[in-house]
């Protein structure tokens, strides 16, 4: 007889394991190979001493198609990445890219400068650098000697 030492996280792993099998069965799976419907762009969030730095991947996205917003520190991107449509005479023999809709929020648990915030869209990333406040900034304080 082995012993096996006892791992909370295998339980863990193996409880969700469990649990989207069985949403799985209720709901049904899809096809093998068949990309997800709810499309998500990955996010990079940098803090630095004079703000955030956020990182999306939007690959093929046009531009015009990206909306950012700002409100009650929440920092909203989203946008629509469309499907080119082929002529009548196509047959696609497989379909792995996601398009559609989404949308993405982040809080800002700190102030920041809404008006200085600055995006720009390079080779399929959009990077927003959100500015700090100055009340929200680290900053050192003076020890001065008693006499």
């Amino acid at each position: 007889m082995t012993l096996v030492r006892w791992n909370p996280m295998r339980e863990m792993l193996n409880f969700e394991n469990d649990v989207n099998r069985l949403y799985g069965d209720l709901v049904g799976r899809p096809f093998e190979g068949e990309a997800a419907s709810v499309w998500a762009p990955k996010v990079d969030i940098e803090e630095n001493k004079e703000g955030y730095v956020l990182k999306a991947e939007l690959p093929g996205m046009k531009q015009e198609d990206i909306k950012i917003s700002i409100s009650d520190n929440q920092l909203v991107i989203r946008g629509e990445k469309r499907r080119e449509v082929e002529n009548g005479d196509t047959t696609y023999h497989r379909v792995e890219r996601v398009y559609g809709a989404f949308e993405r929020a982040f809080t800002i648990s700190k102030a920041v400068r809404a008006d200085k915030i600055e995006a720009l869209y390079r080779d399929g990333v959009l990077e927003i650098h959100v500015p700090k406040a100055e009340e929200a900034r680290a900053r050192e304080i003076q020890i001065k000697t008693g006499s």
